[in-house]
C-alpha cells in the first residue's frame, strides 16, 4: 500500500518519510487513531522497500510487488482472533492469514467488527493471547529476508490480554536488530502503562469530511452530494462513511431496534403489559453478537444526542435521516434535555462496558430499558 493510497494525513506522511530518511526510526512506535492501520502498512513498505516520495516509487519493485497483495515476508501482523470451525484451540494471527489478506483486499479501514464479521466469530470476542507473544518472538528471531528491516505490526493492540503483554515488555524495549514495532490502537488508556512506556506515540487526527468526500467519490463512484452527506454522519472515520454509503439502501436494523425501544419504553409507564414487548427486545438483543451489542449502544448515544441538538435548535449539526416513515426525530427531540440526557448517555455507556466485559446481555439490556422507561419521562 503506498501513501498515495492512504486518506489524507499529508503532515502525517512526511514526518515518517523525514525520520525514515534522518536514520530516526523509533524501534517501538504507537500509532493512536481510527483507520490507522492503511497508514501502517503503507509506512512499512516505504521502509521495507527504499521507496521515496508520497507515491512509494524508486525502490524496490520486487518487493513492492509483495506490498500488492500484502504478502512481503518481513512484514508480520499481530490481530484479534478467536476458535471457530477451523481451528479448535489456541488460535493465533498466522492461522487466519489467509482470511486476513482477503480483509485487507476487501477493505484496509475496516474495523474490529467488520474483521469479527470476516472471520465468521461475530458472536465471540476476540483477543492476543499469551500464545501469538510466543509466535512473535518465534518469528522476530529469524533473519530478515531481504536482509533489511522487520516489521511488525500489531492491531487493535488493546486486545493483548495481560499474559501476552508482560511477554512482549522485554522484546519492546530490547527487540532485535532492525526490528520495528508497530502497535495501533483507537485508545491508549486501555493499554498497559509499561506497553506505552515502551512505545514512541504518535497520535492520527480524524480525517475532514472534503477528505472523506472525495475519497468515497474516487473509490466508489459516488455522486459528490451524497458522499458529503454521509461524509458528514461519519466523523472523521473514512470506514464509517464507507459503511453508511455502501448501505444506504438497504434495511437498517439499528434503526428499527431503537425505534421499537423508545416507543416501547414510552408506553411501558403505567402499562404493566408492555413490559412483555421490552422483554422480547432484550431477547432479540442478547441473541445478537457482543461486537453487534456495542455497536448498537453506540448508535443509541449518537442517536440521542442528535436528539438533544435538534431539541435545542442546533439542526445545522443533525445528521441522522430514518427510513421509518412514521419516526419524525424532532417529534421525539422534546423529551431529550439537560435533566435527562446524561444519564441516558451513562445507562448506555455502562450497559456498553458491562457487555464488554462478557456481561449478562439480556440482563443488562432489560435493566437497561428499564431506565430508559424513567428517564424519557422526565421533565425539563
Amino acid at each position: 500500500m503506498l501513501f498515495s493510497d492512504v486518506l489524507g494525513l499529508d503532515y502525517i506522511k512526511n514526518h515518517l518519510i523525514t525520520s525514515v530518511h534522518n536514520g530516526r526510526i523509533p524501534h517501538a512506535q504507537l500509532f493512536v487513531g481510527q483507520g490507522v492501520l492503511p497508514l501502517a502498512i503503507a509506512y512499512s513498505q516505504y521502509l521495507l522497500c527504499g521507496n521515496s516520495g508520497f507515491e512509494n516509487t524508486e525502490g524496490n519493485a520486487s518487493c513492492n510487488l509483495k506490498f500488492n497483495k500484502f504478502s512481503h515476508p518481513d512484514l508480520h501482523f499481530v490481530y484479534p482472533v478467536a476458535t471457530n470451525e477451523k481451528i479448535k484451540s489456541h488460535p493465533i494471527s498466522n492461522h487466519f492469514a489467509e482470511e486476513w489478506r482477503a480483509f485487507l483486499l476487501e477493505n484496509p479501514y475496516g474495523n474490529l467488527f467488520d474483521w469479527y464479521n470476516h472471520l465468521g466469530i461475530e458472536n465471540k470476542q476476540g483477543n492476543i493471547s499469551v500464545d501469538e507473544a510466543q509466535d512473535i518472538v518465534k518469528s522476530l528471531s529469524l533473519k530478515s529476508y531481504e536482509g533489511g528491516y522487520k516489521v511488525m505490526i500489531i492491531w487493535v493492540a488493546e486486545k493483548m490480554n495481560s499474559p501476552c503483554a508482560n511477554k512482549l515488555l522485554k522484546i519492546l524495549e530490547e527487540p532485535p536488530e532492525k526490528t520495528v514495532f508497530i502497535l495501533i490502537t483507537e485508545d491508549e488508556e486501555l493499554l498497559l502503562t509499561t506497553i506505552k512506556s515502551r512505545c514512541q506515540l504518535l497520535k492520527i487526527p480524524l480525517l475532514p469530511e472534503e477528505i472523506l468526500a472525495q475519497g468515497l467519490v474516487q473509490r466508489e463512484n459516488a455522486p459528490y452530494t451524497l458522499a458529503k452527506d454521509f461524509a458528514r454522519q461519519a466523523s472523521g472515520d473514512y470506514n464509517t462513511a464507507l459503511r453508511l454509503y455502501r448501505n444506504s439502501k438497504e434495511n437498517h436494523q439499528f434503526e428499527d431496534w431503537v425505534i421499537f425501544w423508545i416507543r416501547a419504553a414510552f408506553r411501558a409507564k403505567g402499562n404493566k403489559s408492555v413490559i412483555n414487548d421490552l422483554l422480547s427486545w432484550s431477547d432479540t438483543l442478547a441473541s445478537t453478537g457482543r461486537e453487534a451489542q456495542k455497536k448498537f449502544l453506540d448508535y443509541c448515544i449518537s442517536f440521542f444526542r442528535q436528539a438533544m441538538l435538534l431539541n435545542y435548535q442546533v439542526p445545522s449539526l443533525v445528521y441522522l435521516q430514518f427510513k421509518d416513515p412514521k419516526f419524525a426525530l424532532e417529534n421525539f427531540a422534546p423529551f431529550i434535555h439537560g435533566e435527562n440526557i446524561l444519564e441516558i448517555i451513562d445507562a448506555l455507556e455502562t450497559a456498553n462496558y458491562h457487555i464488554e466485559r462478557n456481561g449478562n446481555a439480556k440482563i443488562i439490556f432489560t435493566d437497561l430499558s428499564i431506565q430508559l422507561t424513567r428517564l424519557l419521562h422526565k421533565k425539563p
